[in-house]
C-alpha cells in the first residue's frame, strides 16, 4: 500500500488533470441515474448514453418503468451487453422502488447501500454511486476503470472490488472519494487504457508502481 504523502501527491495530480470531475453517464433525477447506472454493466457510459433518451423519455420514473413491457424495455436497450436481464432488472427494482419512502433518508453512506443492493440488479458499485451523488455522502465505486489503475498504482493489493473498495475507504479522504473515482475513470480512458497504457505522457508515472516495475 502507498503511503499517504504518495496518495496526496496522486489526489493532488488528478486534480490538476481533471479539475471539474463528474459522472459522464446523462441523467436527471436520481432514479434516471440508478437505471442508467444498472444499464452500464459491462458496457460504456458511451453505449449507455446512446439508448437512455429513449427509454427515460418512454418511462421517466418508476411509475412509468413498472409497468412497461419487458419485450418494449428490451428493444430499446438491446444494443447493450445483457440487455435481457437488465430489463427484467429495471422493471423489477422500478416496482420494488414504488413502495419506497418518497423521502427516505439515510443515516450513513453503509446503509444507502444495504439498502440499494436490495433491488434487483444493483450491487456495490452501483449502490456506491447513487449514494454518492443523490445523497452526497463518501463513496468509492469501483468500476473497471478503478480496479485495474488502483493497482497499478499500488494502492491496493487487492481484486476484489469490495476489498478494493475498502483500502481506498481507508486511504482517500471522504471528501475526495467520488470524485477521485470520476477523476480515475476519466483518466483511465485518457492515459491508463488497459491494454497499452500511455506510461510516457503520464503524470503520475513517478507514484506508479506499475511503471517502475513493468512499464
Amino acid at each position: 500500500m502507498q503511503e499517504s504523502t504518495t496518495v496526496n501527491s496522486i489526489i493532488k495530480k488528478l486534480k490538476k488533470l481533471y479539475p471539474t470531475p463528474e459522472c459522464t453517464l446523462d441523467f436527471r433525477t436520481p432514479f434516471q441515474l440508478l437505471i442508467a447506472v444498472m444499464l452500464s454493466a459491462q458496457c460504456t457510459d458511451k453505449a449507455v448514453n446512446k439508448v437512455t433518451p429513449a427509454l427515460l423519455s418512454k418511462y421517466p420514473s418508476e411509475v412509468e418503468m413498472s409497468k412497461a413491457a419487458v419485450e418494449d424495455v428490451q428493444a430499446i436497450i438491446r444494443p447493450l451487453g445483457f440487455y435481457q436481464t437488465k430489463a427484467k432488472n429495471i422493471i423489477s427494482t422500478s416496482k420494488k422502488l414504488l413502495s419506497w419512502d418518497k423521502n427516505i433518508h439515510f443515516d450513513s453512506a453503509e446503509e444507502g447501500i444495504q439498502k440499494y443492493t436490495t433491488l434487483d440488479g444493483v450491487g456495490r458499485k452501483t449502490a456506491n454511486l447513487v449514494v454518492g451523488e443523490v445523497y452526497k455522502f463518501p463513496a468509492v465505486v469501483t468500476d473497471t476503470h478503478v480496479l485495474r489503475i488502483t493497482k497499478r498504482l499500488g494502492l491496493t493489493e487487492n481484486d476484489n472490488p469490495q476489498k478494493v473498495e475498502n483500502d481506498l475507504k481507508n486511504i482517500i479522504p471522504e471528501e475526495e472519494q467520488l470524485d477521485f473515482c470520476h477523476r480515475i475513470v476519466a483518466f483511465g480512458r485518457d492515459i491508463c487504457i488497459a491494454r497499452k497504457p500511455k506510461c510516457e505522457q503520464c503524470l503520475l508515472k513517478e507514484e506508479c508502481q506499475f511503471y517502475r516495475t513493468e512499464a
